[in-house]
């Protein structure tokens, strides 16, 4: 096609100077792995103050207990102490649910918080175990140990993953690797948190109707077959207490989110309800007539388990990946959960810092006989309601269950097992957000299609089907979005220089002879050979609806490379390729506004030689100028031989 000839633009595109590899590499990693540049605050401090601060940074109590005030600490009083009346009847219910002995999950509410309230970021995330952990270790770790044949292994084998579990999530905080909890995204958990809570309703029919005798399957159908399947053995007793403390929660919940004022009550009805359980069946001897109770807890403070964490056993690679997946899990709920609260108060939490606080609160706690903890959401929602103000609601929540595991454990021994399913049906119930698939369903299909594939894998597979299901749809999702980027044809917008996609904006005309493509990704041989392919059909498309109008013929190709921020030497050979190609067929490849990393590749390959300098341009209406400038002096040329010629003929 030749050169840009007389038009020559004031604004050429620079080819930026080279920087050495490893300060680019070392740039780079600083980018992936320190984004908001943790280090800032060491810069020009002396050796005294760098040591205070890197204290202040892994243990933020340190930095704002210097600050704290008598009217916080009323308000943490008041605000541990009900999350502590939540917190007890939880902490047994969910224990159940991890098929181990109730009185751990009073201890797993003593000594993880008090870690986090040393080493976590949030003023509001309250501390403590959560369903879906525990419905994981149980199904999980049931399959390799029973926890009624060999209740002393399985619970050894729980400590174990619980081990690993903190190991894999301080690891992530230390290395600087908390993005990679960010490929669960919210479809995918809203999916899996829903079928995990669906499943763990069903479940506590067990509990509801008084069966001594369950499935460990997770899946719905198996759920099913084995409640239906021991219809004689159903407790009319159990099942009319369970329903009306069911019912009182249900209410009580409705009532709190009517009035904001009332979230007190709601917060008070789990241990209202096993208080009322036990003086029932205390009165009434109702464990004589089938109802089940917990019976004997234990006196007194945690007991040390690090000699139990089980590294020897043959069972230890299935604690190991239980670990790492309860680890995801609590971290994703955890970190989703403190944010989310942070919001409200206008603060922020850092990611890495709360995985390491996580780690270390979960590895403490294996050796303290407790199991995987996190910031549930429920407990969180009632400490922020009775106004917390720091983490201090955490230390007088596990001093509240301190005293109980002290002096008050004996007081359970009626509490009926169908108050803890009653208790866990209606936390349960507050998992399932239909309001949030309605909410996906409304922006995007996709996402809808992804919530609703984590929850029937669950629901109908199992737990680690829903999880497997969950990130291999995200990363898929992910692949798909990379390697089939958005390529779109810009249209001028009339009575100005600006170039806008043809598909948004309606008003926008093409111009003639030029076809201007925007590619809307960075280009690598993921998908190189996908953009080729889809430019040359944008070309020939182009040139068929040309001829098919009649109109003037295509002469110039605009790629417009401002959303392309870094290319690889696949996208390198892809646009030599396609200027080959576009040559071929008589046309002239334009590069508009390619970006720093784009012109020193381009420059490394000497394609910038090739494609010539005279046709890259700082932005697409130069571009288009140019091209038009060229159509014109072309068609002058043309012209002026034409009359030369019919002056010859006369």
């Amino acid at each position: 096609m030749g050169s840009t000839g007389e038009y020559e633009s004031q604004r050429r595109v620079p080819v930026p100077p080279s920087k050495p590899f490893l300060k680019s590499l070392q740039a780079r990693l600083k980018e992936t792995f320190f984004p908001d540049d943790p280090f800032r605050q060491f810069k020009n401090q002396p050796i005294s103050n760098k040591f205070l601060l890197g204290l202040q940074y892994f243990v933020p109590i340190i930095e704002w207990a210097p600050l704290y005030t008598f009217d916080f600490f009323k308000a943490d009083l008041i605000a541990g102490i009900t999350v502590a009346s939540l917190a007890v009847p939880q902490g047994i219910s969910y224990a159940s649910l991890a098929s181990i002995p109730p009185i751990l999950g009073l201890y797993s509410s003593f000594v993880p918080p008090l870690l986090y309230a040393m080493l976590g970021s949030s003023r509001d995330l309250a501390v403590g175990t959560v369903a879906v952990a525990s419905l994981l270790i149980s199904s999980m770790l049931g399959k390799e140990v029973s926890p009624t044949e060999n209740p002393k292994q399985y619970v050894q084998l729980v400590f174990t993953a619980t081990f690993f579990a903190g190991v894999f999530q301080a690891s992530l905080g230390i290395l600087r690797l908390g993005f990679i909890v960010d490929f669960l995204s919210h479809a995918t958990i809203v999916g899996f948190m829903g079928g995990a809570a669906t499943i763990v309703c069903f479940q506590q029919l067990k509990g509801i109707l008084g069966l001594v005798h369950f499935t460990h399957e997770t899946d719905l159908v198996s759920v099913m077959r084995s409640v239906f399947s021991q219809i004689h053995q159903w407790r009319w007793e159990s099942a009319v207490l369970g329903c009306c403390f069911l019912f009182f929660l249900l209410l009580t919940r409705y009532f709190s989110k009517r009035k904001a004022a009332f979230f007190w009550i709601n917060a008070m009805a789990p241990l209202t309800t096993v208080i009322l359980g036990s003086l029932l069946v205390y009165l009434t001897h109702a464990e004589k007539h089938g109802v089940q109770v917990i019976g004997h807890l234990k006196k007194g403070l945690n007991p040390p388990s690090a000699s139990d964490l089980a590294f020897g056993s043959p069972h230890l690679m299935a604690a190991i990946k239980t670990g790492i997946v309860i680890g995801i899990i609590g971290l994703a709920e955890g970190i989703a959960v403190g944010r989310t609260f942070a919001m409200f108060k206008n603060y922020h939490i850092d990611g890495n810092k709360e995985m390491i606080a996580f780690g270390m609160m979960n590895i403490a706690g294996s050796c303290t006989s407790c199991y995987l903890t996190a910031g549930p959401f429920s407990r969180t929602a009632v400490n922020f309601n009775a106004g917390s103000r720091s983490a201090v609601s955490n230390i007088v929540m596990a001093t509240a269950v301190m005293f109980t595991l002290l002096f008050l454990t004996p007081l359970f021994h009626y509490t009926p097992l169908v108050v803890l399913s009653s208790i866990i049906i209606a936390a349960m119930l507050g998992l399932l957000d239909y309001e949030a698939a309605i909410h996906l369903w409304k922006i995007d299909k996709f996402d809808f299609f992804i919530c609703l594939g984590a929850y029937l894998g669950v629901v109908l597979g199992s737990v680690e089907i829903g999880l497997i299901i969950s990130i291999t749809v995200s990363l898929l999702r992910i692949i798909l979005f990379v390697a089939r980027p958005r390529t779109m044809v810009l249209g001028n917008i009339p009575n100005s220089g600006i170039y806008r996609s043809m598909d948004q904006y309606q008003i926008a005309n093409s111009v003639p002879g030029i076809l201007i493509l925007q590619i809307d990704a960075p280009v690598f041989f993921a998908n190189a050979i996908y953009l080729r392919e889809r430019i040359s059909r944008w070309i020939y498309e182009e040139e068929d609806g040309l001829k098919s109008a009649g109109e003037a013929s295509l002469h110039y190709v605009i790629l417009d490379l401002s959303a392309v921020g870094s290319i690889d030497t696949s996208g390198i050979s892809m646009l030599e390729e396609l200027m080959k190609n576009v040559h071929r067929k008589g046309l002239q490849l334009v590069l508009a506004n390619p970006q720093s990393e784009v012109m020193k590749k381009l420059d490394k390959s000497k394609l910038i030689d090739k494609i010539g300098q005279g046709w890259i341009f700082l932005t697409v209406g130069e571009a288009v100028d140019a091209c038009n400038c060229m159509l014109h002096t072309c068609k002058s040329i043309h012209v002026a031989v034409d009359q030369n010629a019919e002056e010859n003929k006369v």
